[in-house]
This record gives structure tokens, sequence and C-alpha cells, in this order.
């Protein structure tokens, strides 16, 4: 179980296991959401990070085409 200390400012340290969990550096950004009475800790990734992230081989696809693919996808087609 990992514990830490809150200071008079509010402010606390992520200890070192979360840190390295999240692979969270100094200057990094975290979100934290509540529900149910807990706390989420998530990293928040760039968007410029997620540049290349999904490869496509294939011919080049119309927005059009996109579109129905997403909708045939939340169809179960």
């Amino acid at each position: 179980m990992l514990e830490s200390t809150v200071a008079s400012d509010g402010q606390t340290k992520l200890p070192a296991p979360v840190r390295n969990a999240l692979a969270i550096k100094p200057g990094d950004r975290v979100r934290y959401i509540i529900h149910g009475g807990q706390v989420h800790i998530i990293k928040i990734v760039p968007t410029s990070r997620l540049k290349g992230m999904l490869s496509y081989d294939g011919p080049p696809v119309s927005l059009d085409e996109m579109e129905q693919a997403i909708a045939d996808g939340a169809c179960g087609k």
C-alpha cells in the first residue's frame, strides 16, 4: 500500500512506484478523476505524442468512407 503526506498547502508527492507505473517524468501533467468516492490519477498524453501510433498500409480513403466504416462498426456490421 502506497501513501504520501499532504502538506499544509494541499500538495503531495506521488510516490516513486506510482510515477514509475505511469511513466511520469518532471513536467508531465496528470488528471484526477473523481468517481464513487475514489480518485483515479491518469497521465495526460499530449496529442502530439500520438502521431504515428496507428499505421495503415492500404489505399487512401475519403472522409465519407471513414465515416461509413465508423457507422458500420458502431452497428456491429
